[in-house]
């Protein structure tokens, strides 16, 4: 009863989405291409074996790639259906990927698109990942007989919480998993606690992702034409934290120090460029080159580029933990060498960022004020500047593996059912 109640809210919001999906088109034109896909109507046909993995968003879409090349070598006979929710994510695919997968939308959660949506495609097996839970999508692949495995699961306490509210929904979700491979023990706790079962903690893909080489030799190349000038890099900044960043900027007691500012959602890159420009900063777009001498800021309005702005950077501060948002993840940022600042609001990658920190790999901070002061002691300090970025490799390479372990467990749940 209760996941028919939740199919009728979802059949009376269809208009609601459909008037969400032509607002994101205002600025991003692609959210209207390949719509019938989001309803489970596909036009190319599919390949008689496939594996299923989905992946939200460009964060996930980027996760993925050492467990899909891993998938791949486990099962060569098999093709890799990568599904996805936004435009950015699918772009994101064809970057990492290329041809070397299929893409495609994950229906929304109407009965009849989920249903449509495996027919098509019949997959062996499905893996979701991170946080992806959906009654009707795992509820239609439990029908069928599909098993359905959640890697590299995180769960914050504030989201099992909003889950636990609704346990007649939750509870058959979690339990229509056939196993879960979670990132941490807390994790793994507050997944088992909302009904999944065979749980085990494996760790966390993004460790295993290595940087591409050719961003690193960009990031390389970046930092010979900036010259000697101290970097600081702000990364994946959210709405309502450039402000803060701009802020923390103007207090910085660094002279000539250039700030590279990088928002997470491209959408907003002319939002920020307009907040730049309102605030008169001397800023110079990654879109039109490289930064000038005299320039102050350098809006990263790039895509795909992230290892190589890390590699330019002295040290970063990671976007979405200055507001209530949650915070970005730092291990890109390690992986690279690049050390790591955040503000108070990580709760959506608790562990990694309280590890960071232990291993003196990151700082923490309260505020714009507080930003700028670790920016300013740490630029102007290479002594400490050049133990943190040892100690952001060291613990980037302590954490790998996650791959092997989680490939070992869908091995084990597809073959014992």
């Amino acid at each position: 009863m209760a996941r028919l109640l939740y199919s009728l809210v979802i059949y009376l919001a269809t208009p609601l989405i459909l008037l969400r999906l032509l607002w994101r088109a205002r600025k991003q034109p692609e959210y209207l291409q390949n719509l019938g896909e989001r309803w489970g109507f596909y036009r190319n046909p599919a390949p008689a074996k496939v594996i299923w993995v989905h992946a939200v968003s460009v964060g996930e879409t980027r996760a993925a790639q050492p467990l899909i090349e891993a998938l791949q070598a486990a099962w060569p006979d098999r093709r890799i259906l990568l599904t996805g929710m936004t435009p950015t994510g699918r772009a994101a695919g064809h970057e990492v990927y290329g041809a070397q997968v299929i893409q495609a939308y994950l229906p929304y959660d109407y009965p009849g698109a989920v249903d449509r949506f495996f027919r098509h495609f019949s997959p062996d097996f499905g893996v979701l990942m991170e946080t992806e839970i959906w009654p009707n999508l795992l509820a239609g692949a439990k029908a069928q007989g599909i098993p359905v495995i959640l890697a590299n699961a995180r769960l914050s306490e504030r989201s099992a919480r909003g889950y636990g509210k609704l346990p007649a929904l939750a509870l058959p979700a979690f339990g229509a998993l056939r196993a879960v491979a979670a990132q941490t023990p807390g994790d793994a706790a507050r997944i088992g606690m909302l009904g999944a079962s065979h749980v085990s903690v494996c760790g966390n893909l993004k460790f295993d992702v290595t940087p591409a080489p050719e961003k690193i030799a960009l990031g390389r190349l970046w930092r010979e034409a900036v010259g000697q000038r101290p970097v600081w890099l702000a990364a994946s900044t959210r709405e309502g934290e450039e402000e803060l960043v701009v802020a923390a900027w103007r207090k910085l007691a660094v002279p000539g120090a250039l700030l590279v500012l990088v928002p997470r959602h491209p959408q907003r890159f002319g939002a920020v460029a307009e907040l730049l420009a309102r605030e008169g900063v001397d800023f110079f777009r990654r879109s039109d080159g490289l930064p000038e001498r005299e320039t102050q800021v350098w809006l990263g309005d790039s895509m795909g580029e992230m290892a190589a702005y890390y590699t330019l950077a002295d040290i970063a501060f990671i976007g979405g933990s200055l507001l209530p948002l949650g915070g970005q993840n730092l291990i890109e940022a390690a992986a690279c060498g690049c050390p790591a600042v955040v503000g108070q609001h990580t709760f959506n990658f608790l562990q990694a960022t309280a590890d960071a920190i232990a291993a003196g790999a990151a700082l923490r901070v309260d505020d714009a004020d507080g930003l700028a002061a670790a920016i300013s002691r740490a630029l102007d300090d290479a002594d400490e500047l050049g133990e943190m970025r040892a100690a952001a490799l060291r613990f980037a390479a302590a954490h790998r593996g996650a791959t092997a372990r989680m490939v070992a467990l869908i091995r084990a749940a597809i073959t014992t059912g």
